[in-house]
């Protein structure tokens, strides 16, 4: 029988456990290490600390449950889910993501069941991380995550729009617009003022500019906002409802659940639904902030930043999760979960490990202790605005851009409008009916089209091919007459058993009667090898994520060959080797005119008409592992490209200028008008090699008279009184390396030597840049600041947070 709770394995031999044996002839045993708290996590506890505080209190306000919940279930989420959960750096608490449950259900069965139910929700959560299904958990659609989280949003902002005019919500968003012209007509001016000042304190401090600003931002704006809000409805004598704490001795525990089976059973899954997705998208979330931390990921004893943060262990951040909201709810506090803003705050904060996670709760119960006579003077209008900025703020227009590029757009309507008219399980169980619906349809959406074309007939499958299509397949590949030329064109990712074997069965016989067939596939993994076809190479094209391959598909009749088994056609010597290259670049030829030029005809027939217009001049090396086009997702016409060895950009002048390059730089930037030039070194170069192993005199090859414009790259890195050009998170790997990037540097420099650069640049109508690409790692990194600093920051996509 497995258990949940680790055990440690102890020595059968050690009948005392307790007594220590001191080897003789060993130095003796070091000292208890002292438990400390890194500085950096006191700092970003109080910084966590600022904002769960009001944020907790307008949650609580929110829901309707007592204002004391929120402080309960903000000092357990740090201490219980921060001690035992999985996401080290992940603070938990009072959620946004739970306001419509949780007053739902206080509504439905009232506080003390709420409580019973948020227990029974941990148990649950407990067993499901017992069973270890956190990472199924992952697979629900993120277009029914944000759907719900945007239906929650609209929930929260349309109900505390109420509180912001001075009245008081209704239960259902329905109820709450058919009594906004109502609310309107009878507005409350002070409590619309604070509400106003609350919202302007809150969208305009992070943008406050200048130096003093930097240091201003420091501040949360959420507890700037609520502070400001209640010192001028102080100063003002203003009358309004404000915060009541009542004595912590009538506070309400959690009783035994009292209701229908079936609604508690409902209530209880609704809670575990949306607390464990919420905890464990956020968990991956900060994973991804995490990781654009250098000094977590390597924990290099010199970084002063402590011990290096693993990614979280989904499992066990279940487990935490569920014994936090065990502990809330058994104490009178609202469903715990993990908050992203909190979550965000703390890893920006400079949070090294899960300290300051247990230090923010453990401030919010001194807080909820000490502070309660100041908590008092806040008015309900200005938290009522701040949760309804969070509420706002679920409904996340980069959510909706991601949704309506993957085109699910209809699963997020469908769960954001079921989650607003019918609630949070109702609404996800749409969105799921709908994502597979969707899936189903994308799995059927098959279309095969056949023509013939100077005596070749075409079949062209788009979409996925399953036993649904064999049909429509069987019927198309029939049309074909027998001892034909047919070229079978894959256009899909994915294959099943009775749609391989129908294809199979039908080339086999095909070619038996004297046909020739060539199946093809714009994507790796769709092409068959031909039974009898062993002589030659197969080349697949080359796509974005599968460099050009060409390999000889294996068949019993090819063991033994020369490029079996997806050897390399070059493996059968030289002159075959020969041979197969030209036989190489015909086929790649032909699969461009098959492929590609149908695709690209008319971009490039406009640009025959129209001409050239690039925006960019891209200077780059010659080596073959640099696929401009790759690396900067451009097409035709985007980049005016120039390649040599080493990237290097001759000084102008009569004895050590080349009026190739000093050509391409007048075209490029007089002609064409060009708005940037970048200049592109990449990992391992050929030139930067030849330049650290050159050696003075000796007969000057073309090569050597052409690296020695390269020589400044290496007076540059040999002058310490410069700074050396280096990567963000990491030193360079060698001296190889650390050439390669102050080689761009000093291009750059010799490039603003230009005379059309110089004039290009006074004029404002030219930018420079530098960038280095780290071929083994793909990673690209761009040159920050001014280019005399020298540092190269890597490119990757912004890390997201749920709301």
């Amino acid at each position: 029988m497995s258990a949940c709770v680790p055990t440690r394995a102890t020595d059968p031999s050690d009948s005392n456990p307790t007594r220590r044996v001191h080897p003789p002839h060993s130095p003796p045993p070091t000292p208890p290490r002292r438990f400390r708290i890194a500085g950096a996590d006191v700092s970003a506890s109080i910084a966590v600390f600022l904002i769960a505080l009001p944020l907790s209190l307008g949650i609580a306000l929110a829901t309707g449950a007592p204002l004391q919940a929120g402080l309960v279930a903000a000092a357990v989420g740090g201490i219980v889910a921060g001690r035992l959960g999985g996401s080290p750096l992940q603070v938990s608490g009072p959620a946004a993501g739970l306001t419509v449950v949780t007053a739902d259900l206080i509504h439905r069965y009232g506080w003390r069941t709420t409580c019973a139910i948020t227990v029974l929700a941990g148990v649950v959560q407990l067993g499901l991380g017992c069973l270890r299904v956190a990472r199924t958990a992952l697979a629900v659609s993120p277009a029914i995550v944000h759907g719900m989280l945007a239906g929650i949003g609209v929930t929260i902002a349309v109900a505390q729009l109420h509180i912001v005019l001075g009245g008081t919500p209704q239960s259902s968003v329905l109820d709450n617009l058919r009594g906004l012209p109502a609310q309107l007509a009878r507005l409350q001016p002070a409590a619309v003022s604070v509400s106003v000042l609350t919202l302007a304190l809150l969208l305009l401090w992070p943008r406050v500019p200048g130096r003093a600003g930097q240091l201003l931002r420091r501040i949360p704006a959420a507890l700037v906002a609520v502070a400001g809000a209640t010192a001028a409805a102080s100063f003002a004598g203003l009358t309004l409802p404000k915060v009541d704490l009542p004595s912590w001795s009538s506070h309400a525990l959690a009783g035994l659940p009292e209701g229908p089976v079936l609604g508690l059973a409902a209530a209880v899954l609704t809670t575990t639904l949306v607390c464990s997705v919420q905890s464990l998208l956020g968990a991956v979330a900060v994973d991804k902030l995490v990781a654009g931390r250098p000094d977590l990921i390597s924990g290099a004893p010199g970084s002063g930043r402590g011990a290096r943060v693993g990614r979280s262990d989904l499992n066990r951040e279940l487990l935490g999760q569920g014994a936090a909201n065990i502990v809330s709810g058994t104490l009178g506090g609202l469903p715990v979960a993990g908050v992203a803003v909190r979550s965000s705050a703390n890893v920006q904060a400079g949070a090294v490990s899960r300290n300051s996670t247990v230090l923010h709760g453990v401030l919010v119960v001194i807080a909820a202790l000490l502070m309660v006579p100041v908590l008092e003077f806040i008015p309900l209008a200005s938290l009522a605005a701040l949760v309804m900025a969070v509420g706002i703020q679920m409904v996340s227009l980069h959510h909706i851009r991601t949704v309506t590029r993957h085109r699910e757009v209809p699963v997020y309507a469908v769960t954001t409008l079921g989650v607003v008219l019918f609630g949070v399980l109702e609404g996800v169980t749409l969105g799921v009916a709908v994502a597979v619906g969707v899936a189903l349809h994308r799995l059927t959406r098959t279309r095969i089209t056949h023509h013939e074309r100077e005596g070749v007939h075409h079949v062209h499958v788009r979409g996925q091919l399953t036993f649904l299509a064999v049909p429509r397949l069987s019927r198309a590949l029939h049309l074909i007459p027998h001892g034909a030329d047919a070229v079978v064109e894959l256009d899909g990712s994915f294959m099943d058993h009775a749609a391989y074997e129908s294809l199979q069965d039908w080339q086999k016989t095909h070619t038996a009667q004297g046909g020739s067939v060539e199946l093809t596939g714009r994507r790796p993994g769709t092409r068959i090898a031909e039974p009898s076809d062993s002589t030659h190479c197969r080349c697949r094209p080359w796509t974005p994520w599968r460099n050009h391959q060409c390999e000889r598909p294996y068949t019993p009749s090819a063991a033994g060959h020369p490029g079996a088994s997806g050897e390399p056609c070059a493996a059968q010597g030289p002159s075959a080797g020969r041979e197969s290259s030209g036989h190489e670049l015909a086929r790649g030829i032909s699969a461009f005119q098959r492929n590609t030029a149908p695709i690209v005809r008319g971009e490039l027939a406009r640009l025959a008409r129209e001409g050239q217009q690039p925006d960019q001049l891209f200077l780059t090396c010659a080596d073959s592992r640099l696929v401009t086009s790759m690396i900067t997702s451009s097409g035709p016409g985007d980049l005016f490209v120039v390649r040599n060895v080493g990237n290097l950009v001759p000084l102008p002048g009569e004895e050590s200028g080349d009026d190739s390059v000093a050509a391409a730089i007048e075209y490029a930037v007089d002609v064409l008008k060009v708005r940037s030039i970048t200049v592109c070194g990449h990992s391992g170069c050929g030139a930067m090699q030849a330049l650290l192993t050159s050696e003075p005199g000796g007969t000057r090859t073309p090569l050597q008279r052409w690296l020695r414009h390269g020589l400044p790259s290496l007076e540059r890195m040999a002058d310490d009184t410069r700074p050396w050009a280096r990567l963000a998170g990491r030193a360079p790997a060698d001296a190889v390396e650390q050439l390669c990037l102050t080689n761009v540097v000093q291009q750059l420099e010799h490039l603003s030597a230009h005379e059309s650069v110089v004039r290009a640049l006074r004029e404002g109508e030219l930018e420079l840049h530098g960038m280095y690409f780290h071929v083994g790692e793909a990673q690209a990194y761009l040159l920050t600041g001014a280019a005399g600093d020298g540092l190269f920051d890597h490119v990757e996509a912004a890390a997201d947070l749920p709301a």
